[in-house]
């Protein structure tokens, strides 16, 4: 699982993915797609990409269509569940038979 494949999900399903860095800080991927470390204040000294790959307990937070917070309650899912639900989530790109 990369963090290419937790941002497409977080656009198709509208949730907000929050994990937890090493460090203490906390990387949320928007609904946008962005990936985002608010405690972040300087350049950082860690790759994302490493400290996915230690993690193991995830946080969904579904948003609404306007992008607030939904009345839906954020949920705790491990490493694995987010993984199913990557590979479970349809390819962004359809491929073309152009003969």
């Amino acid at each position: 699982m990369k963090l290419a494949d937790l941002r497409k999900l977080s656009i198709r399903g509208q949730v907000q993915i929050h994990f937890r860095l090493r460090n203490g800080m906390e990387c949320v991927i928007t609904e946008h797609g962005l990936a985002t470390v608010p405690a972040l204040k300087g350049i950082p000294d860690f790759n994302l990409e490493q400290e996915l790959a230690s993690t193991s307990g995830f946080r969904l937070e579904p948003m609404s269509a306007a992008g607030l917070k939904s009345q839906a309650k954020p949920r705790f899912i491990s490493r694995g569940e987010l993984a199913a639900m990557t590979a479970a989530s349809p390819a962004a790109v359809s491929e073309h038979d152009d003969q």
